[in-house]
């Protein structure tokens, strides 16, 4: 059982690479082997015909979760499938305990439509901390991973999100119509002004990649589960990027925010994206 920082810090340095071959082999052995391939019967719906679950998702979460916990004795998981059967499961991320954070399939909707546009996202958190992330599109071959002070890397390339181009339009990747509610649309309505070019988001994480390496300028994000968003935020810190929400604070991973909020390429950004939300307008120059 991991006590304190310390032994944590010692654990990524011993484990990481068995958590990446870890992440590797569930993709392989549960989710490549249906892309492109599912039956109709391996496909579910949980809250309505947008909210998809497949064979996939359970199982490669089940073998996350027996994988994780075994690297990590003492830790808990918390996985999207997991928590839908049982949503008290979420309360662990409250506690003490080390948490694995885990999205089987992040982009469940793109994997069902044979695109490539998918994730596998882990991330490993204690105390609301977001300590390491795992973020995997098998179908593209792409792996990242960040630790908290040591950087972000896609396929062992160092990430600088680096500031956007100036006086281009920034790029901003919204919460998809298809799973906002009329209020949450309204909430997003003040990025469609001057200087701002929105579009509907894909998976979460791999928009979070995209801003992490300067693709994608800012996201706009309208819901809080931690699975969609642990692996990503980390990602993009460690790439030199920020997130805010409405109140100006950090994201918190244990939730409790102030809804939406940003997660940018850097903090001016940040505060910009941040400002239109809120109805403040551009925050670029704050300080």
């Amino acid at each position: 059982m991991i006590e304190d920082k310390e032994t944590i810090d010692e654990f990524l340095a011993r484990h990481s690479a068995d958590v990446e071959e870890a992440v590797r082999e569930a993709a392989a052995a549960e989710i490549m082997p249906r892309f492109r391939q599912l039956a109709e019967h391996e496909i579910d719906q949980k809250a309505g015909p947008h909210d998809l679950v497949t064979d996939a998702d359970r199982n490669a979460e089940l073998f996350l979760t027996s994988a994780l916990g075994a690297l990590l004795p003492g830790s808990v998981v918390v996985g999207e499938e997991a928590v839908h059967a049982d949503p008290a499961t979420y309360e662990a991320i409250q506690g003490d305990t080390p948490v694995w954070i885990v999205d089987p399939v992040d982009g469940t909707r793109q994997f069902v439509h044979g695109d490539d546009g998918f994730c596998t996202l882990v991330a490993l958190v204690r105390h609301g901390v977001l300590l390491a992330s795992w973020t995997y599109a098998p179908a593209r071959g792409q792996l990242a991973t960040a630790v908290r002070g040591g950087g972000a890397f896609l396929d062992g390339e160092r990430l600088f999100a680096g500031p956007p181009e100036p006086g281009r339009a920034l790029t901003v990747a919204t919460s998809h119509p298809l799973y906002t509610t009329d209020e949450q649309k309204r909430a997003l309505l003040p990025l469609w002004t001057d200087g701002v070019a929105p579009r509907p988001c894909g998976s979460a994480g791999l928009e979070y990649l995209a801003v992490a390496r300067g693709e994608v300028d800012a996201t706009a994000f309208s819901w809080e589960a931690a699975w969609d968003h642990a692996a990503g935020l980390l990602l993009v810190e460690e790439a030199g990027g920020a997130h805010l929400t409405l109140s100006g604070e950090p994201f918190r991973i244990t939730g409790g925010n102030s809804l939406p909020f940003t997660a940018a390429r850097d903090a001016a950004t940040a505060r910009h994206v941040a400002g239109l939300l809120s109805g403040v307008g551009s925050l670029r120059e704050a300080s």
